[in-house]
């Protein structure tokens, strides 16, 4: 199995997984369980500043916004329905719009339309009956729909998945090489602080199959480097890491990560499971490695999978792992 053009198709397990929201917001799950269609909470002062990931849930019919690793929003959605099942997976925003209006469906208003596939699949202003109701895209409410666009860029990572997505925090010294980890953070701290709005979309695909990592800048592959997998008979699974920044001690690197596939063994916390995944990844070309690590960036995002990556799927800008489409594979629907 590999990874083809704009998709790849896969049978994922199903992670038992729990989200981390009760430090942001007060009121706690209790509130988050009583939201009725077209309800949300919306706190960003809890975490003012850095990369977001926002993490879709078909079962529960809620989107979660974290930043900064820490959780700032959660909302009532509607996905698609029986027969437009929406996809599950990893994506990426591709395309933002505050106006858009449907080319597909009469000319229908989807306000704040972020882009997710090319296919037809969005994030956008809709109607929220309390069920999946959509074509395939994820409805929101109007005002969340508009807060949610103004804090996300190109490139920000978008999770959906058929259950609870297992976020957590993880600090890891040996992402890089450890002599250049200080001096490495500090500069990426100071060009983010520098260029906010010019910051290139940086990403890097960790592949199994393939034994290499490849450095993808604003989609397009500009490195890639070998690398050796531990217990190489064992699955590596499919995990997502974003990028927060330095850890306070100034010598690692802090991450919220999300576990999309494979099964923490009993007793072991998805921090502890997502740092053993890291910590199984050799990196055998010092000079690559330092290379891909004077990239990154806070809201750099990484993927880790055992997936083989096919030349055309690399250079293709809008990468994304699906682990379900219900769609027929090939055709390009418009939204």
């Amino acid at each position: 199995m590999h990874l083809t053009r704009r998709n790849a198709v896969v049978s994922l397990a199903a992670s038992s997984l729990v989200m981390a929201a009760g430090r942001s917001f007060a009121a706690g799950a209790a509130a988050v369980k009583a939201l009725k269609p077209g309800e949300f909470i919306w706190r960003p002062e809890v975490s003012p500043r850095g990369p977001v990931v926002i993490v879709v849930s078909l079962p529960e019919q809620l989107v979660h916004v974290y930043r900064n690793g820490v959780a700032i929003g959660v909302s009532t959605c509607s996905t698609g329905k029986p027969g437009n099942r929406t996809p599950t997976g990893v994506f990426t925003i591709l395309q933002k719009n505050a106006d858009h209006y449907s080319s597909t469906y009469n000319n229908a208003p989807m306000p704040n339309m972020q882009r997710l596939t090319w296919r037809g699949v969005a994030l956008h202003a809709g109607n929220l009956p309390g069920y999946p109701a959509s074509h395939g895209c994820v409805r929101l409410p109007k005002n969340f729909s508009k807060a949610l666009f103004s804090v996300t860029q190109l490139g920000t990572p978008v999770i959906i998945a058929d259950q609870n997505a297992a976020q957590s925090s993880v600090v890891r010294p040996d992402l890089i090489l450890s002599k250049d980890v200080a001096d490495v953070a500090q500069e990426a701290e100071a060009r983010t602080a520098n260029s906010r709005k010019s910051t290139p979309v940086t990403s890097i695909l960790v592949s199994g199959g393939d034994r290499k990592a490849y450095l993808m800048v604003d989609g397009a592959v500009t490195f890639e480097t070998p690398i050796n997998v531990n217990n190489p008979d064992e699955p590596l699974g499919t995990h997502l890491f974003s990028l927060i920044g330095p850890s306070p001690d100034g010598y690692s690197y802090k991450w919220t990560a999300f576990g999309l596939s494979g099964h923490p063994e009993d007793g072991v916390t998805v921090d502890l499971w997502s740092s053993t995944v890291l910590g199984r990844i050799e990196y055998l070309d010092a000079p690559g490695i330092r290379r891909i690590a004077h990239t990154l960036h806070p809201g750099t995002t990484m993927v880790i999978t055992d997936l083989a990556a096919s030349p055309e799927t690399r250079s293709a800008p809008d990468f994304t792992v699906i682990t379900e489409d219900p769609a027929t594979p090939g055709k390009r629907q418009k939204s």
